[in-house]
């Protein structure tokens, strides 16, 4: 017989209980608002007493306002609820180039925006960084500011919370949870960027798949697992770095010291990479420097050269993700990043690749975010709400390190 260890598991007490039909409650808010009591006592199956004593709690905490009142045929007219959209987080996505600040309502909504260059030094991106959230918090004292969430290209240890992985960056092991904190008194929550998709894509879009590969692709290429509507983070962190996991021994150096990695085969570099070599074999100069999103619209006008480029990345893309199919069968992989701007030329193609090797009889959805120009940045802002939405830590084993989105 299997023996199963329970050393670490905690008895459930009142408190425990409390807490979780709580955040059961704000989850049908979230996803269900404008809501009454009488609605949310039916969907939850709590006793109406409960839910009330549940609201005012959450009121007084200032997370759920009272809206307009409804109208019934009959009867006492219910007071609709909302969540409080004066709740807010800080949020920040790190990329190679540059980095995104911006500010999000507990609904989603974002009141500001800014962009500054990525320096080399991460010491001198803290100090920035921490400079514009003391601002930000001066400029609105109105509202109450949950934390700050950071994504970054790379991988955050758990238990350290240091950033360990990230070679695209080219930043040495970095603690940037605690410098922040310490100048700008909020708690800081770091992940790696598809982590964060992964979790928007969960959060914002109400998707019922529970079992999701979200792989974004950019200047690299980054995948983000759920399981059971489990985020999956293994040990130090470092599960789902298949960007990093060599297709072809001889293919070009990766950024990471490897060859041929599936990042440096199927990126948007890697799509420019293409162009410019086939653009050099034709004798023809390259016209200046390109991003990809010019390359996506050369192909759209007819450039024979670009479409090739574009085809063998999307072929690229394909036979990782026959890997990903191969190895964890998730229901649908998700793609983030500029390329779904042409998703009817990439899809036919990544989905032939899967086709050549597939172990199973059931596909594999393949899907495109739907907030694919801001789900680095709605992420950070789940990484930081989830600690009152998701499941509460004294529920589960101390030794697991989960993230459940209710």
């Amino acid at each position: 017989m299997r023996q199963v260890n329970l050393n670490p598991l905690r008895a459930a007490s009142n408190e425990t209980a409390r807490d979780i039909n709580r955040r059961i409650v704000l989850n049908l808010i979230r996803t269900g608002q404008p809501i009454s009591r009488a609605d949310l006592a039916r969907r939850s199956g709590l006793q109406r007493s409960t839910v009330s004593l549940i609201i005012e709690e959450l009121i007084g905490d200032k997370w759920v306002i009272e809206g307009p009142m409804g109208r019934l045929p009959r009867g006492r007219r219910p007071t609709f609820l909302h969540l409080n959209d004066q709740r807010a987080v800080i949020c920040v996505d790190i990329r190679p180039s540059r980095i995104t600040l911006g500010v999000a309502d507990v609904n989603g909504g974002f009141t500001s925006q800014e962009e500054l260059p990525t320096p080399s030094d991460p010491a001198i991106a803290v100090k920035e960084l921490a400079r514009r959230i003391r601002a930000i918090l001066k400029a609105q004292p109105q509202k109450g500011f949950e934390g700050v969430g950071v994504s970054l290209p790379g991988r955050v240890d758990l238990s350290s919370h240091h950033l360990v992985f990230a070679p695209n960056l080219g930043w040495p092991l970095t603690d940037l949870k605690t410098p922040l904190e310490r100048a700008t008194g909020l708690e800081v929550e770091l992940e790696n960027a598809a982590n964060a998709c992964a979790l928007s894509e969960m959060w914002f879009n109400s998707t019922q798949i529970r079992d999701l590969v979200a792989v974004t692709v950019s200047e690299g290429i980054g995948t983000g697992i759920l399981a059971q509507g489990q985020l999956v983070s293994g040990r130090r962190g470092m599960a789902g770095e298949f960007g990093h996991v060599p297709l072809d021994a001889d293919g070009p150096r990766c950024s990471c010291g490897s060859k041929g990695c599936w990042e440096v085969l199927a990126s948007n570099t890697a799509a420019l990479r293409y162009y410019f070599e086939s653009r050099a074999q034709n004798s023809r100069a390259d016209g200046g420097r390109l991003t990809f999103q010019d390359l996506l619209r050369l192909a759209e006008q007819g450039d024979v050269l670009a479409g090739r480029a574009l085809n063998r990345m999307a072929a690229q893309l394909g036979r990782g993700a026959r890997m990903i199919v191969g190895g964890l069968a998730p229901e649908a992989i998700i793609f983030i990043g500029e390329l779904t701007a042409a998703w009817e030329r990439f899809r036919p193609i990544i989905d032939a690749e899967i086709q050549t090797q597939t172990l199973s009889s059931a596909p594999t959805l393949l899907l495109t975010g739907r907030d694919g120009a801001t789900a680095r940045v709605r992420g950070t802002m789940v990484l930081v709400l989830q600690k009152h939405f998701g499941a509460p830590l004294s529920a589960v084993s101390s030794e697991c390190q989960v993230t459940h989105l209710g």
